[in-house]
């Protein structure tokens, strides 16, 4: 999703050739939006999702009526969910629009009853995957149908969404572990706040799309800090999190991993990174990726801490009583 309607990439300076500031969020297959207005060259289309409202290529898009685009997640249908980094579907010239499919985690899928299908899809006997539903453009005009669809069973997926706890949340995050950093989701990664989305839409939780916007919300349990708070007044919060947990700084979001030696830990899709030395000089490097680091040494590149910059750590429990 782009803010205007264009490929072109645009930046900051020469010196950071990452960060595509019309660069926006990605959709996934089978995400429903509402097309709300059209280019004048009609390449592209401006569109609402359940989180963001960018610029589409028109091409993307399959293009339905309401009854059909919200039908395909019915309540009452089995899905398959995407539990890995990402997973593929197989490979098959028979319709290449459902080969290689490529599904970032968090992805539901329509599941296909097995019974259905007899004993060949798109050349392939079925009962070693997957049989799912793909939402697809017709060749002709651009208007939606769905096809089927196989993916393997070997893959990271789950019928179904997985149990929400402490362990599957940190399992869900160590997956993503040395992806690239993705501005807005480019170059296929993703950056803090995807990373953090789609690790909690895995088990079905929709999280607001950007940084700023998941910290300042009121879901979940919130322990929130005014700009004068002391470093140990948030120390001692810290220390009541539990692994899964959020903490926010303005314009970036860790998971709380726990404590070892006395020092938490975060991992966090991050790009810079600096610390202080022991002599007091600063220290600035890159990571741009998912990584795992101390959070009482991370610093921001103009040398305040990130300690000093929380000014949230949530918590989301969803049952209270069964997180573990």
């Amino acid at each position: 999703m782009r803010s205007f309607p264009t490929r072109v990439r645009v930046f900051s300076g020469t010196d950071d050739l990452d960060l595509d500031l019309f660069q926006e969020t990605a959709l996934f297959p089978g995400d429903a939006v509402a097309v709300l207005h059209e280019s004048q060259d009609k390449k592209w289309v401006f569109a609402r999702s359940y989180h963001y409202a960018a610029w589409v290529p028109k091409s993307d898009i399959a293009m339905g009526t309401r009854e059909d685009v919200l039908s395909y997640h019915g309540r009452d249908k089995a899905y398959l969910v995407v539990t890995g980094d990402k997973v593929e579907t197989v490979y098959t010239p028979e319709d290449p629009r459902v080969s290689r499919v490529s599904l970032d985690m968090g992805v539901r899928l329509p599941l296909i009853a097995s019974g259905t299908l007899g004993h060949s899809l798109n050349g392939q006997n079925p009962y070693t995957g997957y049989a799912v539903r793909l939402p697809v453009r017709k060749t002709e005009d651009g208007t939606l149908e769905f096809a089927p669809a196989v993916i393997a069973r070997s893959r990271d997926v789950s019928p179904g969404y997985p149990e929400f706890t402490h362990h599957n949340l940190i399992r869900q995050s160590f997956k993503f572990l040395g992806e690239r950093y993705g501005w807005g989701h480019d170059y296929g990664g993703r950056d803090c706040s995807g990373f953090i989305s789609e690790i909690y839409r895995s088990f079905g939780i929709l999280m607001p799309r950007n940084s700023g916007q998941q910290g300042t919300s009121e879901f979940g349990v919130n322990i929130r800090f005014d700009d004068n708070a002391p470093m140990r007044e948030k120390l001692e919060a810290i220390n009541t999190l539990e692994p899964g947990d959020l903490i926010y700084i303005p314009g970036h979001v860790m998971m709380f991993l726990g404590v070892d030696g006395g020092t938490p830990y975060v991992i966090h899709s991050v790009k810079g990174y600096s610390h202080l030395e022991p002599d007091g000089t600063l220290y600035s490097g890159t990571l741009n990726g998912v990584s795992v680091t101390p959070l009482t040494t991370l610093h921001k590149s103009s040398g305040t801490s990130f300690i000093d910059e929380i000014y949230n750590l949530k918590k989301i429990r969803y049952p209270l009583s069964d997180m573990r």
